[in-house]
């Protein structure tokens, strides 16, 4: 199959991430707006053309104080900020329907290259006849890595939030004619 263009439907797609709390509970949050460019032959992947662009004052924890700390000058700096971007710069087949995928994560205007391991979960016609692809995408990044070194030092000791962040990409895209 030739390489096409797909559409990420957000209505079936989430941008998410976890970070442990007070060193022992994990908080999740999403991003509800973002963007995708996709050109690729989702039966290799290893030949795609990937970006993702994300609103970053489309945070999300379920918690507006937290929300509105998280678009502030101690983390993302939404108003000097307002993107978080990725574009796939290298991307390899590691097993049947999986991938390393590497790309430049660019937050808070600091670009660092992030290796995601992606896994092909296959191909449909959805109930309308479109063709839709489905995709998930994990990682784990260094917020110090990116200047998000805002934190508290506990009385019990640690500290309140953790460094490393998981991140969470479930992906539906729509092969455009």
């Amino acid at each position: 199959m030739a390489k096409s263009t797909w559409a990420v439907d957000p209505a079936h797609s989430e941008i998410g991430f976890s970070a442990k709390h007070m060193m022992f509970t994990t908080v999740r949050g999403s991003f509800k707006k973002f963007d995708a460019t996709v050109a690729a032959d989702p039966d290799d992947l290893s030949t795609a053309d990937i970006e993702f662009t994300i609103d970053a004052a489309s945070v999300d924890t379920r918690n507006e104080d937290r929300d509105n700390h998280l678009k502030g000058a101690d983390f993302f700096d939404v108003e000097n900020h307002p993107t978080i971007t990725f574009k796939a710069t290298d991307i390899k087949k590691t097993a049947d329907q999986e991938y390393d995928m590497t790309g430049d994560v660019t937050i808070r205007g600091v670009t660092k290259p992030v290796t995601f391991h992606v896994v092909y979960n296959g191909t449909g016609k959805n109930p309308w006849g479109a063709t839709v692809a489905g995709f998930e995408a994990t990682a784990t990044i260094s917020r110090k890595d990116f200047g998000l070194t805002y934190n508290a030092a506990l009385e019990t000791g640690g500290v309140l939030i953790s460094d490393q962040v998981k991140l969470n990409v479930e992906i539906q895209a729509s092969k455009q004619a």
